[in-house]
């Protein structure tokens, strides 16, 4: 059934596709609970956001590595870029409002040509919690990137950084032959800077998704096992652990669909539903915004293409007040936030 899917919409836009494959997977019973279905029984239906303080920016689709689990189907031959006119927007936003917190996130958000003037505007304006999500390579990509943890540690930057297990082989078959290595020398570079070392305010954490078509376990016990490993075996130290859900879109999607995965992951996520995760998800405080300006409630509607439900819609017109009185937008994606302990871009939210 699947397959024909495919087939019958490979005219469509990828995001089109996703949708429709979301909302007509069946279950081995033959039916497909829907989210809204699951929220209404729970009684948080609509799903509505709380204040809003966190922005997210994608600042571009560009990226030195092509992971085989990546949502946003990033890599290098992708040209989409933020300019720096959307940068002053998000400037705009930061300083009018009661955001505190900046996450921005990729592709490689360090290839934007525009990263390390926003960086330093950005910075100067006080936020309370500026995060960088790197993968780490990109680091040593390039001999003009070799100062990043130095520039970092110069604005007080939040380092994020994926890393799916502290052995090499896992990680070079989620993320490419020789990232393991590079990712190690990388955190080595950052912790030389004071990153992730006990008493320093230079915070760096990990980010954990499951290489295959499972959930990932209790989030404290990878914690735990990572800084165990990486301590013994390369001396490496960091702040925490997050462990992310992968949710079935893009590239993880096409995946599960490819390995005939597709139909007993979601029946996982629906059998892993946790009410209680609800009312924590990241779209509840976030605004997601595209390298072009358009605003979603989270990373995830933004790669669907499910802008928000509200007059606003682009950075050019943030009108805080009308974004915080909208409905958020949900999909069968979203049972990959709520499952088990719940998942955000900064990891569990139970």
């Amino acid at each position: 059934m699947l397959k024909s899917l495919q087939a019958k919409h490979s005219a469509l836009s990828n995001a089109e596709k996703q949708l429709e494959i979301l909302s007509n997977g069946v279950f081995k019973d033959g039916s497909l609970p829907t989210f809204v279905e699951k929220l209404k029984k729970t009684a948080t239906f609509p799903l509505l956001p709380k204040k809003i303080e966190i922005l997210q920016l994608n600042v571009g689709y560009m990226c030195n590595q092509v992971c085989a689990h990546c949502h946003v189907d990033a890599g290098p031959d992708r040209k989409e870029i933020m300019t720096r006119e959307t940068m002053q927007h998000c400037l705009d936003v930061i300083k009018n409002t009661a955001v505190h917190t900046l996450d921005l996130t990729g592709g490689a958000p360090e290839m934007n040509p525009d990263f390390r003037w926003f960086v330093e505007e950005a910075s100067k304006l006080g936020v309370q919690d500026f995060i960088v999500r790197s993968n780490l390579t990109i680091i040593l990509a390039n001999k003009k990137h070799h100062d990043l943890p130095a520039f970092f540690a110069k604005h007080n930057i939040h380092v994020i950084s994926s890393l799916p297990f502290y052995k090499r082989e896992k990680t070079d078959k989620q993320r490419g032959d020789g990232v393991f290595d590079k990712s190690i020398q990388a955190l080595q570079m950052l912790n030389e800077v004071g990153y992730g070392k006990e008493g320093s305010k230079l915070k760096l954490d990990l980010v954990y998704n499951p290489s295959g078509a499972f959930l990932p376990t209790d989030q404290m016990a990878l914690e735990h096992d990572f800084k165990k490993a990486l301590k013994e075996d390369f001396n490496i130290d960091f702040n925490s652990l997050f462990a992310i859900t992968n949710l079935p879109i893009s590239r993880f999607l096409d995946y599960l669909i490819a390995s005939e995965n597709y139909e007993d992951y979601m029946y996982s996520l629906v059998e892993a539903f946790n009410p209680m995760a609800v009312a924590n998800v990241m779209c509840t405080n976030t605004i997601s915004v595209s390298w072009d300006g358009w605003l979603y409630d989270c990373d995830f509607n933004q790669m669907l293409g499910l802008k928000v439900a509200s007059k606003v819609k682009h950075i050019s017109d943030f009108n805080e007040e009308a974004l915080t009185n909208r409905n958020i937008i949900i999909s069968q994606h979203c049972y990959g936030c709520t499952a088990g302990a719940g998942s955000s871009c900064q990891g569990t939210v139970v």
